[in-house]
């Protein structure tokens, strides 16, 4: 970087470019100069570009620069480009005539961004790594604003990958010399090989959190996710020079313990997120939170619902004592209101990027507690999980009174603005106050009497940074200056002027107001070493509060939309009876919703096919039920009359059509892949719905492809499955298995019209109803006559005995306005009217 004028560079520039070459060449360097965060060279260009501001040149080179103040929006706006921001801050006080220190105080990535402006805080905000290692994928993820930290080993990447679309991390790294095994991941960053390497990880991992063995942590065995966890702290203590001592704890997600859903099924169910808005999202029928730890926690549960049978029903009992007394449930939601976001609060903290309004809030919030456990002990003696909340929710009753006599009532938003320590709490630092209130006070009285004195009315006190305190006189009253005044500057329009006695009030005023900033700042320093000790309580703390936030949300749910408590247990039953979406019992507004029956069980049932026309609501029942059984598997109520739900270990949904443009693959082969992912992992323990499969092909391929998906699911994986399809002949499998019923989606024709009754009877439809449904999405007259005649010649055709396998259409005519150009007809032969 401009190495050839480097002996000409001034020492300020000459500091940046030593910065600058610390640094990986994808960084963009903001350096602090005054009020503003400048860049220079090949970071101008870049920043311009991707900012909109103006890039201008001071001796050919490149600059650019954006305010101190609101730096946040722009490195906001960096981020989400890609692009790392390294922050160099002066780290001594400026003085004419002297370079000023600056050091690199921190990078920011995707993973690690902490202003809380900039963060969605209904969803985690994870960094991650991958490692591959002895043919196991291992995967670490940390929070670094709450200080989250795991790990979990899958077998193959195809489970490693639902597995990131399910935590949805800002930026993934990978070890650069792994990109044949890796390289594939979505948004990946090659990172240094070496802190990936087992040995090297193992020590950064043991050193961080002060251990011999990982036996602790339950992962011992992990060589893979230790791997990938060493060089997540590698990455945050030496390229992004982040403190990483809020991260107490390394977890183990074990995939053994939770439902796996693969991104596909995650996609097509809508659980959090939907092509057609969050609205329209599991997550958003549920989330009645009252806290953002509350809401990110909620989006985990949906996404790993769990297969314990204690830990759900310890979830259930709990929901059904605050419905019991529902006083309360009120009770306990008006106390999490006033809680804000302890996780990531005490996370800025800790990292020192904590602010006044930090420590405030984080007071308020603890408050809280004694009154919340007061109301959580009443169900404690019928409840197991709520006791053990409470023995995970801490009273900080110390911190909070220490929190209250030391700030004052509304502090500022940043330290340097001052005003944040209470009047009495420190004695020295009420003296230095004083003494600048008196000082200043002092000051004022002088300038009253030299007006006074002199005669000069218009006579004025002033201050700047290089003079301190001056009097300032006009130059039409210059010739009424005392003789004791000791010109100091002359200005165009104005003489400037000290005295003695005001230089010596000046260095007490200044004095006291410098020594008061650094008092207070040392003031500050100290609360947040306080909260730092309670760093592990406090982590407990927010983590339990998170938890009964949701509970307390899914019970609020249960009472606003009458759901029931699901029978859970070890066996293959699926019985719902008047079941209801949960998504759209909430947001459907054109009809009422009608609730349907499910019963899949394995000795007669395990295999249901559904057919009926378009539009007729099969898919929204087959994924209705899908999300019932999640439900379930989250502790929740669900939109049922009643419920008896045997655990499920995976949740299958392929539906709809869509291609993969960017790997090149057509809608059928997705729909394929989709296929074979299910038939290779499904169990008889598994959820299967599908809907459609074969359609994205010939009509005889598709059939054949279905009718031996159905079989296989029937015979050898006897997965429960929801099989909604358009081939009617696959209903006539219910005459050679013995576990297949056949159900319909009831329809009313009147007028040549339909008329859909959303509800689902038993038997096969006899009709597929699709030029009614194209007539209701509005194709022409013109078309949908031509369409029935169509079809009346291939069902006439198709039902004679000598009629061939591929029906053909008589030779007909369409309704159509008279021409004198010849016709075609449907299959390529002249038409009458063309002889």
């Amino acid at each position: 970087m401009a190495a050839k004028k480097e002996k000409k560079l001034t020492p300020m520039m000459a500091q940046y470019v030593a910065m600058r070459r610390s640094l990986p060449e994808d960084v963009v360097l903001f350096f602090r100069l005054g009020d503003f965060y400048e860049m220079f060279f090949e970071d101008a260009q870049r920043a311009a570009a991707t900012l909109n501001v103006a890039l201008t040149k001071r001796h050919d080179v490149p600059m650019c620069g954006v305010p101190h103040h609101a730096a946040q929006g722009y490195i906001a706006k960096l981020v989400k480009a890609g692009i790392r921001v390294a922050i160099g801050e002066q780290t001594s006080t400026p003085i004419p005539g002297k370079l000023v220190e600056r050091e690199i105080s921190q990078i920011i990535s995707a993973g690690t961004v902490d202003d809380i402006n900039l963060l969605d805080d209904t969803k985690h905000n994870y960094l991650a790594s991958v490692s591959f290692s002895g043919k196991r994928y291992g995967l670490a993820c940390a929070d670094h604003t709450t200080g989250e930290f795991t790990v979990a080993e899958f077998a193959d990447k195809v489970q490693l990958e639902d597995e990131l679309k399910r935590l949805s991390p800002s930026e993934i790294i990978i070890p650069d010399d792994q990109l044949n095994q890796l390289g594939g991941i979505a948004h990946c960053m090659p990172y240094d090989g070496y802190a990936f390497i087992p040995e090297q990880a193992e020590h950064q991992l043991k050193d961080h959190f002060k251990v011999q063995s990982f036996d602790g942590f339950g992962c011992s065995n992990m060589t893979a996710a230790t791997s990938a966890a060493g060089a997540i702290l590698h990455y945050l203590i030496h390229q992004l020079r982040r403190s990483c001592d809020h991260l107490l704890k390394l977890a183990v997600r074990d995939n053994s313990e939770h439902v796996m859903i693969d991104s596909a099924s995650q996609s097509n169910l809508d659980l959090v997120e939907s092509r057609s808005g969050k609205k329209h999202t599991l997550l958003h029928a549920l989330d009645r939170t009252a806290t953002p730890m509350g809401a990110r926690k909620l989006r985990d549960w949906i996404l790993h619902p769990l297969r314990d049978l204690n830990k759900l029903t310890a979830r259930q009992d709990l929901i059904a004592s605050f419905l019991e007394q529902p006083y309360l449930l009120n009770q306990c939601r008006d106390s999490l209101k006033k809680i804000r976001d302890i996780e990531r609060t005490t996370g800025r903290l800790s990292q020192g990027s904590g602010t006044p309004r930090d420590l405030q809030s984080l007071g308020l919030s603890l408050a809280q507690i004694p009154t919340l456990k007061d109301d959580l002990t009443a169900v404690a003696s019928s409840t197991a999980l709520a006791g053990h909340l409470l023995d995970h929710i801490h009273n900080f009753d110390e911190l909070v009174e220490l929190l209250e006599s030391a700030l004052v009532d509304e502090p500022p938003a940043k330290l340097a603005d001052g005003g944040i320590i209470r009047d009495g709490y420190c004695p020295a630092l009420d003296e230095y106050r004083t003494a600048s209130r008196d000082g200043k006070q002092w000051i004022a009285q002088l300038q009253e009497s030299e007006r006074k004195r002199s005669g000069i009315e218009n006579l004025k006190i002033k201050f700047n940074n290089v003079f301190g305190y001056f009097i300032e006189v006009t130059k039409a009253k210059a010739d009424l200056v005392p003789e004791d005044y000791q010109r100091k500057q002359t200005m165009a329009n104005a003489e400037r002027f000290i005295t003695p006695e005001l230089k010596e009030v000046e260095s007490k005023v200044l004095g006291a107001e410098e020594r008061s900033k650094q008092l207070e700042a040392d003031e500050f320093t100290k609360l947040r070493l306080q909260v730092a000790a309670h760093l592990n309580e406090l982590q407990e703390t927010a983590d339990a509060l998170a938890t009964l936030d949701v509970l307390l949300g899914l019970a609020e749910t249960a009472q606003l939309f009458q759901h029931t408590r699901p029978l859970i247990d070890d066996s293959r039953q699926l019985t719902i009876t008047e079941g209801r979406h949960p998504v759209l019992e909430q947001t459907l507004i054109d009809e009422k919703f009608v609730p349907n029956d499910t019963n899949l069980n394995h000795e007669d049932s395990r295999l249901l096919i559904l057919t009926g026309p378009n539009m007729a609501g099969k898919s929204t029942y087959i994924r209705q039920v899908a999300l019932i059984t999640l439900m379930a598997q989250i502790g929740a109520y669900v939109p049922a009359d009643a419920a008896h739900i045997g655990l499920v270990d995976r949740i299958f949904c392929r539906v709809g059509a869509s291609d993969d443009i960017a790997r090149g693959q057509s809608t059928f082969m997705v729909e394929m892949n989709e296929t074979s992912l299910i038939i290779n992992n499904a169990s008889d323990k598994s959820l299967v719905i599908l809907d459609e499969i074969g359609r994205g092909t010939a009509t005889f391929d598709g059939l054949s492809i279905a009718w031996s998906v159905a079989e296989h699911l029937h015979d050898v994986l006897e997965s429960r499955t929801l099989f909604a399809t358009h081939y009617h002949e696959l209903t006539d499998l219910s005459n050679t298995r013995p576990a297949v019923q056949n159900y319909n989606v009831a329809v009313r024709e009147w007028n040549d019209e339909i008329i859909f009754l959303r509800k689902i009877l038993p038997g096969s439809a006899d009709k597929s109803y699709g030029i009614q449904v194209a007539k209701l999405a509005g194709l022409p007259d013109t078309i949908v006559n031509r369409a029935k005649d169509i079809l009346s010649h291939l069902e006439m055709n198709s039902s004679k005995p000598d009629a061939k396998k591929k029906p053909r259409a008589k030779n007909t005519k369409a309704t159509m306005p008279e021409s004198d150009t010849p016709q075609m007809d449907l299959f390529g032969e002249s038409s009458p009217s063309a002889s």
